[in-house]
């Protein structure tokens, strides 16, 4: 294994890091729309197709949703610790989601008009869970407890049943967070079902959680039919380090997201070229002690990256401008970096705040902007799940006062008909 060791070249780092883009190519997008349109045209019948070739499952519309007998057999899979761990992890999230609720607002002027802003939950959400290479029942909780504290009616999840089978841990997560269905399907077809709606999944407002490129695509195209969360691509981690860091730490967190996916991308900044070196005799020291070695190698090697800066102010500057997803800060003073953090997903602090501390218990959401767009996008929220009115009263006198000025703006617009609308009310 030997990941990059770059110089503090800003160009050399960026054209690194865009390499990993995983734009879809117009191959990609053709089969996703053949089965967006198959959906779309013929409901149930391609959803239970795409079934059969994609999962080799037989689905139907007797079996598409997961029964309370089904949900009571995956309790019955899964240990009485694994449960106490969810709900552990719960608490946090709700506590601190709870903070993001936002209230309806109102003001009133001096001549009596009000003004104001309703704030509504939307009323259907639809969560993808992926089911490929590992389970994610940690997905379930991030996407499903913002929507629950927003007030959403019906929250539906889709998830990969590979050869009839779906993981015990994903439904009893599921459950202990207050999913109301459960679908047996996976991949671009889950997307369509939602969005379009088939006669066995009823169509939703929103569609969120994370997925591979195809289900990224399919999420980008039916986007304006529903709305969605983000593009979401593959993880990354960055490290900011002085010489004063502990490389068993940074090894392990960087191999923390190598394992998700072979492109995921490990970046360290530092300040020691001493440091480096012992991450890097750490990464094969640990890596042979992994299950996924094999995806963490391959990660590490195409996309892991120990890149020596002159400061850590350079760091910080550099940070900014890559914008990642994680964003782990382990120098001695890591607080004191924070104010000048611009663009990162979720921030880590000190040597004791590992990024799967966010995955799965602190409370802060794991649904994070990725591929720079951390830039413009914020992590996932209660916000994601409402929806605002704002609303408008006037008295007769009210709009009289102010009937000249609206009159003469819509004629600077040539909008008579606009004009008309006030005039004609006096």
């Amino acid at each position: 294994m030997m990941i990059r060791v770059l110089n503090g070249n800003e160009k050399d780092i960026i054209n690194f890091l865009k390499s990993r883009q995983q734009n879809e190519n117009e191959e990609i997008r053709k089969k996703v729309w053949d089965v967006l349109k198959g959906v779309k045209s013929k409901g149930d019948k391609a959803v239970f197709d795409y079934c059969k070739i994609f999962d080799h499952s037989e689905i139907n519309d007797k079996n598409i949703m997961l029964t309370n007998e089904e949900i009571s057999e995956a309790y019955d899979k899964v240990d009485a610790d694994f449960i106490r761990i969810i709900n552990a992890a719960k608490t946090n999230i709700e506590e601190f989601h709870k903070n993001q609720i936002q209230k309806p607002w109102f003001m009133t002027r001096s001549d009596g008009s009000i003004l104001g802003q309703k704030v509504m939950p939307l009323d259907s959400v639809g969560i993808y869970v992926p089911g490929g290479t590992a389970s994610y029942p940690s997905s379930v909780l991030m996407n499903s407890i913002p929507a629950n504290l927003a007030g959403v009616r019906r929250i539906a999840m889709a998830t990969p049943c590979k050869s009839g089978i779906i993981n015990p841990y994903t439904i009893v997560a599921a459950n202990e967070c207050g999913v109301h269905e459960i679908y047996k399907i996976g991949g671009v077809h889950a997307v369509a079902a939602f969005a379009y709606g088939t006669d066995s999944v009823p169509k939703v407002d929103k569609i969120v959680g994370p997925g591979n490129i195809y289900v990224a695509t399919a999420k980008k195209e039916v986007f304006g039919n529903v709305d969605i969360d983000m593009i979401a691509g593959p993880s990354e981690i960055l490290i900011i380090a002085d010489e004063n860091a502990n490389s068993k730490f940074i090894a392990a967190d960087m191999m923390s997201q190598a394992e998700h996916d072979v492109l995921a991308s490990s970046i360290l900044l530092t300040t020691s070229q001493k440091l480096i070196d012992e991450v890097i005799i750490e990464l094969e020291r640990q890596c042979e002690l992994l299950d996924r070695k094999d995806i963490i190698l391959k990660s590490l090697d195409d996309y892991g990256a120990a890149i020596k800066v002159q400061s850590i102010e350079k760091a910080v500057e550099l940070s900014n401008k890559i914008a990642p997803e994680h964003l782990e800060i382990m120098v001695k003073n890591p607080i004191e970096l924070l104010d000048s953090i611009k663009n990162a997903g979720s921030i880590f602090l000190g040597d004791y705040s590992p990024e799967p501390l966010g995955d799965y218990f602190a409370g802060p959401n794991h649904v994070l902007p990725t591929g720079g767009s951390a830039a413009f996008f914020s992590p996932l929220s209660v916000d994601a799940f409402i929806k605002k009115s704002s609303f408008i009263y006037y008295s007769k006198s009210g709009l009289e006062k102010v009937s000249d000025d609206i009159q003469s703006f819509a004629a600077y617009e040539g909008l008579s008909a606009h004009g008309n609308s006030i005039k004609v009310r006096f």
